[in-house]
C-alpha cells in the first residue's frame, strides 16, 4: 500500500485524483491511500499504522518536509519514505538530487535522521535545510505578506533587491562557534546550514554536504557596509560563486552555533518565518547525541 501525505496548501495545490496519476508513474499496480496532512492532528501516530511493505510519500515542499520530521521520532523505520516536490520552495529535492531531477521521486529515510536542532526563543525546531536569519528572513516576511494579499508565488529575488536597497537594514551582530566569538559590524545575514540552498535555490553554502560523517553545519556571515557591493555580489549565490568574496562571505564550519543581533529581525527555519528575533541557538545531531551519552 502507498501511503501519500500531502499538503494541501503547499504551493502546487495537488488535487487528489491528479496526484495519484502522477505517482502511478513510480508505483504502477500499487493501491493508493492519500490523506491531507492538515487533516492529521498525530502524525507519528498515523505512520506508526505502516509496517513492511507499506510506503509513505510526503508530498510538498521544504515546509512541509519540516512540519513532518518535528511530528516524528527520530527513528529507523521499517518501509521507505519517499518526498515528491509540491511546494514554492523545494530547496531540499535541489540539493539531493539536482534541479533537473526534481520532478522525480527521492528516498529519504536517510535525510530525516540525525538531524540538527535550531532553539529559538527557548523552543527546539529540528531543521532539514538551513536557518536563514537577515535579510534572508526579511524575504521570507515579506513573502508570507505577499501570499496573503494575493494568490500569486513570491519573487524572492526581486524582494532581496528591495531588501538590499534600503528596505532592510544590517544589524551587528556576536557570532560564537564551538565556543570561539567572532564580532562583526554591518551583518545582512547569518544563517546555519544543514544542505547547500536556501531562499528556492540560493546556494549559500556549496561545500556542505548534508551528510558529512561529523554532522557539521556550515554557517555564514555576510558583514558588508557598502550597499553596491553586496548588491553587486549577491546574485552570485545562485550559482556558489560568492563565496570567492571571503571579505564579505565568511564561512565557518561547526556543531555548536549562537549568533546574536544587536536588534531582532526575522528568522526562517526551512521557509516556515519566526517574527522578532533577536538571537538563535543551533546543534549539530553529533552534538546533541554527544551530551544525551554523557548524561547516560
Amino acid at each position: 500500500m502507498v501511503y501519500t501525505l500531502y499538503n494541501s496548501m503547499a504551493g502546487a495545490h495537488f488535487v487528489p485524483e491528479q496526484l495519484e496519476e502522477k505517482l502511478r508513474t513510480f508505483f504502477k499496480d500499487e493501491s493508493f491511500v492519500l490523506t491531507d496532512t492538515t487533516e492529521i492532528s498525530d502524525k507519528m501516530a498515523y505512520i506508526e499504522k505502516l509496517g513492511e511493505g507499506d510506503k509513505l510519500v510526503i508530498v510538498g515542499g521544504d515546509g512541509t518536509l519540516n512540519k513532518f520530521v518535528n511530528s516524528i521520532e527520530d527513528k529507523e523505520y521499517p518501509f521507505p519514505i519517499y518526498c515528491y516536490a509540491g511546494g514554492t520552495g523545494n530547496d531540499f529535492i535541489n540539493d539531493v538530487v539536482g534541479v533537473e531531477n526534481a520532478d522525480g521521486l527521492v528516498q529519504i529515510n536517510d535525510y530525516i535522521t540525525n538531524l540538527p536542532v535550531v532553539t529559538v526563543n527557548g523552543k527546539d525546531y529540528k531543521f532539514i535545510n538551513g536557518i536563514g536569519y537577515g535579510i534572508d528572513g526579511y524575504c521570507c516576511e515579506e513573502g508570507d505578506r505577499v501570499r496573503e494579499k494575493t494568490n500569486k508565488s513570491p519573487n524572492y529575488t526581486k524582494i532581496a533587491i528591495k531588501g538590499l536597497l534600503g528596505a532592510f537594514k544590517p544589524r551587528n551582530a556576536k557570532i560564537t562557534i564551538d565556543g570561539v566569538t567572532h564580532e562583526y559590524k554591518h551583518v545582512w545575514m547569518a544563517p546555519t546550514m544543514n544542505g547547500r540552498f536556501f531562499g528556492g535555490g540560493m546556494m549559500i553554502t556549496p561545500a556542505q554536504d548534508r551528510l558529512n560523517a561529523e554532522r557539521e553545519l556550515s554557517i555564514v556571515a555576510v558583514p558588508c557596509k557598502s550597499r553596491i557591493r553586496i548588491l553587486t555580489i549577491f546574485p552570485k549565490i545562485f550559482k556558489g560563486e560568492h563565496v570567492k568574496y571571503d571579505k564579505v562571505f565568511k564561512v565557518f564550519r561547526g556543531k555548536d552555533v549562537h549568533i546574536e543581533f544587536e536588534k531582532p529581525c526575522a528568522l526562517q527555519i526551512d521557509g516556515e518565518t519566526i517574527l522578532n528575533v533577536k538571537e538563535y541557538s543551533a546543534k549539530s545531531s553529533a552534538l546533541i547525541k554527544k551530551k544525551e551519552e554523557a548524561t547516560v
